[in-house]
């Protein structure tokens, strides 16, 4: 194997695992140093080579996750939003609401009182049609 075969599949194999530890870890607090040092590369270095391989910062995987997380846990019905809020990693109420409505469109508690798709659905169905979307880019509501 070329030396530059081999820096990629390291690269990859770290990416991985930083992957895994968002999957893993979601609920902790995580910062993009933390996760840098756990593969032994700068901040700025990781942020980017991330970015690469899965077409997002670890910042937005990470809070895509807490959101996902979220969105299953308020669907069960049996937390409150505070309770969920706190589960998942955040650890301000506000911030929660203010990435949770970004992402989904919807605030939490309208999200709790009526989660989408529905019951009868199959949970691997009902985890991509329930998919958060990143970066403000929920459709607006329209009411009426």
């Amino acid at each position: 194997m070329a030396p530059v075969d081999d820096a990629r599949l390291r690269d990859l194999t770290a990416m991985r695992k930083v992957r895994d530890r968002i999957d893993r870890e979601y609920a902790q607090p995580l910062d993009v140093p933390a996760l840098a040092a756990g593969v032994h590369m700068s901040a700025g270095h990781l942020s980017r080579r991330f970015k690469d391989t899965f077409g997002e910062s670890p910042y937005s995987y990470l809070m895509t996750r807490r959101i996902e997380r979220a969105m299953a846990l308020l669907r069960r019905g049996d937390l409150s939003v505070t309770e969920v809020c706190f589960q998942v990693g955040f650890q301000s109420l506000g911030t929660f609401s203010t990435r949770f409505s970004e992402l989904v469109g919807r605030s939490p508690s309208d999200y709790r009182a009526k989660p989408e798709p529905g019951p009868g659905i199959p949970s691997w169905v009902e985890k991509q049609a329930t998919r958060p979307i990143r970066n403000r880019e929920a459709p607006a509501r329209r009411d009426g």
